[in-house]
This record gives structure tokens, C-alpha cells and sequence, in this order.
């Protein structure tokens, strides 16, 4: 007997047009990361034991346990630069925002404008404390008329949604989703080769930062064209009890383009060779997004928004400081968070986060710098075990793609 499709959160519309006036043009969504955390992690996601038959490597992050590599994270890292890997990101909060005024209220909410939304369309924004600092960094799509989905990070699922239920206005509801949807992320220069696999020659994936419901083997999922490597890739969720099927049916397809799956590690070089921000690392309560340079997810031509106050004072002041990328001038140790920035032998600044990029070959890393040095081409020290390294501040984004 046929199963009857599900639809995984009543959604409403298909993917809007890239052309739309308004439409927002990010190339980040997302929302994962790998920090070194030692809090005991009890969650398991629905592809626990997949990670562990293939051998994962599992940490505990964020209150989950997570694969952080299957075999090293370079060879993970440069799947995705050349091929196509794929991620479990079920450990992200999903939340839905829907009922009469949800757009008006999201609008006095988050920073970016939720008025350049149509049905189909996501954006990138924030959710500030009214001191203008980094409560969490998200993806919001418009999936209904007066219905949202919020994809939140896994460490601040629920905070984020105590601090939205704190504000909320009637007749407005919101619901935790979380446990009952799994996500992969699939990114790589391969990735049509793969959508074109798994959901049918004739199906398109939605457009950059859109949102779409597909037919996948009698069910439906939810289809995002985001991510966070700066590769071409596509965001999928589902039902919980859907989650291995996907997961197997993917690596299967993919075999031929030379899918892996990847961990928090790769997922961490990746994003960071691109520039994106981690929350809790890169972004903080202490943190503002103008200090942080995402001031373009923010539209303080917006009459009220929790934290506008504190921003554009901000804005009119200038940044005490500023997070800027770097790239270590010689082969030595990796930066790492907390290490202390030098410029001509005065402290100057902080790491927040740093890697040994495995496409550039060099140590990169961030840093929010005393904004009077935080200049593209400033040469500054870090400190590394007691040893000063050269660095120079350089512009996003670290890692570029060949024209070819």
C-alpha cells in the first residue's frame, strides 16, 4: 500500500525567484561548527549509529555526540573543495514561527528585513540582547504566508527559543521542532551531478538562499540551497525516522562523484577558510554584528528592532574593535583561540578562531584586532606558546576559487 507523502513542515509554496528585487544573496547559511568542549554530551542524533558503523570518530559537542572525522579531516576537507561531502547537521534547532503579525514581529526581532522575503526565500540575521550582542546567528525562510521556519545553532536551541517565547505577542506561536527532523548538509562542485541522482533529472534544486519542498521515495523534504563552505550545496530535513534512509540513499548516489561523509573538524576548516563566523567563538553575547563585519545582515533602516540602539551608536562611533581575517607568513604551529595579537610589540588583540588551512597550506585564523590596526595588509605577531609568528591581516575571503 502506497505511503501518503509528509510534508515536513506544512509548507506552503515553492522556491522564489534569485531575481526578486530584495531577495537576499548570502553564501552562508549555517550554522555548525567544532569547538573543543568537554561538557558530557547525552543527545545522539538519528544518524548516531551510521557515524559509528563508518568509523567515525565521535566528540562531544554542543550537548551531542558528533562525528568529527571518519578518516582525516584534510582528505574530509578536500572532498568538498573538489568532490562532494556530506554532513549530519541534526543536532541544529528547527523552530516555526507562524499565526497572524509572525512577519511584523520577526521584523522587530531579528536585524536583516524580513519584508525582502517572499514564500521560498531564506536570509541570514541575528538575534540580538539589547545591549546590540550576539544572542545566535540564523537562517530564517518564509515557508508560509505568516509562517517561518528558523534554523538556529545546536548550542542555542533552547535559549533561543525561551528568549522568543519571553517576547512573543499573541496571537503569535512558536514551537520547538527539533527532536522530530534530521538535516544533512551536501556541498561540493558536484553537487547538481548528485541533487540530479537522488531527486530526478527533471526536479531543479531551489535557487541560492531558496527553499523548496521535494518528493523524496514516497515523503517529502525540505530542500535549502545554502551552506557554510563556500561550495555549492544544498541544506535537506526530514522526518527523524527518515534520516538513515537519506543519509545511506546519498552516499549510495554519490559514489560516483566521489562523496565522503564529514565531520565537525572539516566543517570548522572549511568555513573558516571562507570567513564565516562561529557562534560562541567568533560571535558572542559581548559581540556585536557591526564589531564582527556583518553589518550587511543588518537593516538599520528599520524603525525598531531589539538592539538597534545599541548599533547604531556603534555605527555612529566607529568599532572599538573589529574581527578581521589573517594568514600566518611562514610555516610554524596553527593559530588557535585565545592567542594574543602583537602589533610592534603591543597587545593589540585576541584570536577567536584558527586552523592550518589544508587549501592554502598556512596557518589562518580570526581576530578581533584594536580597530586603529585592523587594516587589510597590517602585519601583526601572534603568539603561539610563548613564540611570536608574523601574520598579515588580509581580506575575506581567505580561500578563493580558481577561474578556471
Amino acid at each position: 500500500m502506497p505511503q501518503r507523502k509528509v510534508h515536513p513542515f506544512g509548507f506552503q509554496g515553492r522556491g522564489g525567484s534569485p531575481n526578486r528585487p530584495g531577495a537576499i544573496e548570502v553564501n552562508r547559511p549555517y550554522l555548525c561548527y567544532v569547538r573543543r568542549v568537554t561538557e558530557t554530551a547525552p543527545k545522539r542524533t538519528p544518524l548516531y549509529d551510521e557515524h559509528v558503523r563508518l568509523g567515525a570518530k565521535m566528540v562531544p559537542f554542543a550537548g551531542w555526540l558528533m562525528p568529527v572525522q571518519y578518516t582525516s579531516i584534510v582528505e574530509e576537507h578536500q572532498a568538498v573543495r573538489n568532490n562532494v561531502g556530506i554532513f549530519d547537521i541534526s543536532h541544529m534547532g528547527q523552530l516555526v514561527v507562524e499565526g497572524a503579525g509572525a512577519r511584523e514581529w520577526l521584523n522587530a526581532t531579528l536585524t536583516n528585513n524580513i519584508d525582502k522575503l517572499a514564500v521560498g526565500m531564506g536570509q541570514y540575521t541575528f538575534l540580538l540582547n539589547a545591549q546590540g550582542g550576539t544572542i545566535d546567528d540564523l537562517i530564517v525562510y518564509q515557508i508560509g504566508d505568516q509562517k517561518f521556519l528558523l534554523v538556529v545553532n545546536a548550542a542555542r536551541t533552547e535559549d533561543d527559543f525561551a528568549w522568543l517565547q519571553k517576547h512573543l505577542c499573541a496571537p503569535i506561536q512558536i514551537e520547538n521542532r527539533s527532536a522530530d527532523f534530521g538535516g544533512v548538509a551536501i556541498q561540493g562542485p558536484r553537487l547538481m551531478e548528485l541533487f540530479h541522482a537522488l531527486f530526478g533529472k527533471d526536479i531543479q534544486p531551489p535557487p541560492r538562499n531558496a527553499i523548496a519542498e521535494l518528493p523524496f521515495d514516497r515523503t517529502n523534504v525540505f530542500v535549502a540551497r545554502t551552506g557554510y563552505t563556500g561550495e555549492d550545496g544544498i541544506e535537506v530535513f526530514f522526518r527523524a525516522t527518515d534520516a538513515v534512509k537519506f543519509w545511506n540513499a546519498t552516499l549510495e548516489k554519490g559514489k560516483p562523484f566521489g562523496i565522503k561523509p564529514c565531520g565537525l573538524g572539516a566543517r570548522d576548516t572549511l568555513r573558516l577558510e571562507m570567513c564565516y563566523p562561529l557562534n560562541g567563538s567568533d560571535l558572542s553575547p559581548e559581540r556585536n554584528p557591526i564589531e564582527a563585519g556583518l553589518g550587511t545582515f543588518v537593516d538599520l533602516t528599520k524603525p525598531d528592532f531589539i538592539g538597534r540602539d545599541a548599533l547604531l551608536k556603534t555605527k555612529e562611533i566607529g568599532s572599538r574593535e573589529k574581527l578581521v581575517p589573517f594568514r600566518m607568513k611562514e610555516k610554524g604551529p596553527p593559530p588557535r583561540p585565545h592567542y594574543a595579537v602583537f602589533h610592534n610589540g603591543e597587545r593589540v588583540g585576541e584570536v577567536t578562531s584558527g586552523t592550518l588551512s589544508p587549501s592554502l597550506n598556512y596557518g589562518v585564523g580570526m581576530a578581533y584586532i584594536d580597530a586603529a590596526h585592523a587594516k587589510i595588509g597590517a602585519e601583526i605577531d601572534i603568539e603561539i606558546r610563548g613564540q611570536k609568528f608574523p601574520a598579515v591581516i588580509e581580506k575575506k575571503p581567505l580561500y578563493k576559487k580558481s577561474a578556471s
